[in-house]
């Protein structure tokens, strides 16, 4: 670790998101949390530590006054603070946040009632705006609907510290459902700080660290490392929405630019987007000078693009070296491996038709049936893998593609009412080395770095 870093609870015994919260509200009050950007030209709002403690206790109060510790709230937000209000305000009350996307069709109004029905939500918290316009239709349960961004700050004094520790649930961290059902991934408060300390860790975080995430609240690495990550090392974080990327990719980096971002991400394939849109005329404005850890994850990594990019925006100061490859998965909090220091990306070229036989055959980059992948770091910070033939549930040899099995503190409790599929999915055993949690991705290892070659269910076994 940096010499000059320390995860905040090795100093002050933290052990829950509250007394992270509270510690920082009560060291640093006036330090500016989180900086909402409308646009390229301005700012659209801010929030310091001690108004997001004085605001979270106010929402806190409330839901505790109507009974509704222990229960799941759905948090239907458009990108900006309400949601991280709403979100420690959950917290505060003991009552476990669900983050879901604030519905704009037919088929995200679908999506949200399955998650409000697996949660068993018994209520939604939203803004003023969106409660009188979000259409109600039947729910599993009675839900009361509460706009949090009219309570008066005046409740915050009826609030009273639930009786909680790391161990309890944080939050519901709901996953894609893109093929299945979604699921709620049990996250708990322990779960969140060790992977937050895990992040701090090969980010080399640090109070000058200025962040800047354009990802949604509501997804795992935006939650994790856009909004917890700031508060647990302390300094600001910059947001802004999503479709700000989507419908100019240049200004996520003319914010960067702007604000001399210093960590920055995302999927790989925002960064085909920048090469992509941002034209000749907008990079020559452009100093990414300080941009020292751009990550890439949550989707594969791919060769082409990072290469591509640094091709772009190395006339823009853009290094090679602050490519941050990395692996993770919301049912590991968010972290599981990452790219060691300011080495840069690793590259591994294999033979195209070995690798589909799930063989590991090197081959020279750019060759004829080959293929390049690239690596996404190693773990530490007590985070384990194992590289796991599924049929016969052995370790594999260096040269074979295998399953990812996870263990380590990050790893979440499980899904939420789901006790056959979480023993499935997070308590598989290897002889003696105890629980993993078994991921569905495929990958192997060459000299310590991982690489991820794809999933398990497109995988046809002959």
């Amino acid at each position: 670790m940096h010499p000059s870093i320390r995860p905040v609870e090795t100093e002050t015994k933290l052990s829950t998101l509250i007394d992270l919260l509270r510690f920082r509200s009560l060291h640093e009050p006036t330090l500016t949390a989180y900086r909402f950007l409308a646009d390229e030209e301005s700012e659209a709002s801010s929030i310091t530590c001690g108004e997001l403690d004085l605001r979270a206790r106010a929402v806190a109060a409330l839901l505790q006054r109507k009974g509704l510790q222990q229960e799941r709230a759905l948090l239907l937000y458009p990108p900006g603070l309400d949601f991280i209000v709403a979100f420690f305000g959950c917290l505060y009350a003991g009552t476990i946040a669900v983050p879901a996307s604030l519905p704009q069709a037919k088929r995200g109004m679908a999506r949200l009632q399955a998650i409000a029905a697996d949660a068993q939500a018994a209520c939604v918290l939203t803004t003023e705006h969106h409660l009188s316009r979000i259409e109600r239709e039947p729910w599993a349960r009675p839900v009361e609907w509460l706009a949090s961004d009219v309570i008066a700050d005046d409740v915050a004094a009826d609030w009273h510290e639930p009786a909680t520790n790391g161990a309890a649930l944080a939050y519901l961290q709901y996953t894609s459902g893109s093929t299945s059902t979604p699921k709620g991934v049990m996250v708990t408060h322990a779960n969140v700080l060790e992977n937050s300390a895990y992040i701090q860790h090969g980010f080399e975080h640090g109070p000058q660290s200025v962040s800047l995430s354009w990802l949604p609240h509501f997804h795992d690495m935006g939650l994790v490392d856009g909004i917890i990550q700031p508060l647990y090392s302390g300094f600001t974080g910059l947001l802004m929405s999503p479709a700000a990327l989507l419908q100019n990719p240049a200004r996520w980096l003319q914010a960067i630019s702007r604000y001399r971002v210093t960590h920055s991400g995302g999927p790989n394939f925002a960064y085909d987007l920048c090469v992509r849109r941002v034209d000749e005329a907008q990079r020559a404005a452009l100093d990414l000078s300080t941009w020292r850890v751009a990550y890439n994850g949550a989707e594969p990594v791919r060769y082409d693009t990072l290469e591509r990019f640094v091709a772009a925006f190395s006339s823009c100061g853009f290094r090679r070296e602050a490519f941050y490859p990395a692996y993770g998965l919301a049912e590991a909090t968010l972290k599981v491996t990452g790219a060691s220091g300011n080495a840069g990306p690793v590259y591994c070229s294999v033979d195209a038709r070995a690798l589909e036989q799930n063989r590991i055959v090197l081959a020279e980059a750019g060759a004829p049936e080959s293929r390049t992948l690239v690596g996404c770091g190693r773990a530490a910070f007590e985070t384990d893998f194992a590289l796991v033939d599924p049929e016969l549930l052995k370790v594999c040899e260096p040269d074979e593609v295998g399953e990812v099995w996870v263990s380590g503190p990050g790893v979440a409790a499980g899904y939420w009412n789901r006790p056959e599929e979480t023993e499935t999915t997070f308590n598989a055993r290897l002889q003696n080395r105890g629980r993993f949690l078994r991921t569905g991705d495929l990958g192997f290892v060459r000299d310590g770095e991982i690489f991820i070659t794809g999933r398990l269910k497109d995988l046809i076994i002959i």
